[in-house]
């Protein structure tokens, strides 16, 4: 089986955003068979899809974001993201990533340099 993954929002963003950057992120979204995605992140980004863009497009993006496994807050997983000292939705994400054993594929600073992230320096 390959190596599963998880999309931190931003990379989501970039994504559905088409912007130059969307093909770092492409080979884990386009791989649905291996894609987890935390709920906070479908979360995330549908607000910010729904708030720049409308309802109609913010569905869109979650249907798609929902072709992987939805991964819901479950206690232990709540538990493990309190320990970490990173912003809440980070340490949510980080820890579903780390409670499958997923890659993060990432271009926010927070998860720089941590175990299992696939990081990409945004520039400017």
């Amino acid at each position: 089986m390959s190596r599963l993954n998880v999309v931190d929002s931003s990379a989501w963003l970039e994504y559905f955003g088409g912007t130059v950057r969307a093909k770092l992120f492409a080979k884990p979204i386009e791989s649905p068979d291996t894609l987890i995605v935390p709920v906070i992140s479908l979360y995330e980004v549908f607000k910010k899809v729904n708030r720049d863009f409308g309802e109609e497009q913010a569905l869109a993006a979650a249907s798609v974001m929902q072709s992987g496994q939805v991964i819901s807050l479950e206690p232990d997983l709540a538990i493990d993201a309190g320990r970490l000292r990173l912003p809440l939705a980070a340490s949510l994400i980080y820890s579903t990533a780390r409670q499958y054993d997923a890659t993060l594929w990432t271009q926010d600073e927070h998860f720089k340099g941590l175990a299992g992230v696939k990081y990409f320096l945004k520039k400017g």
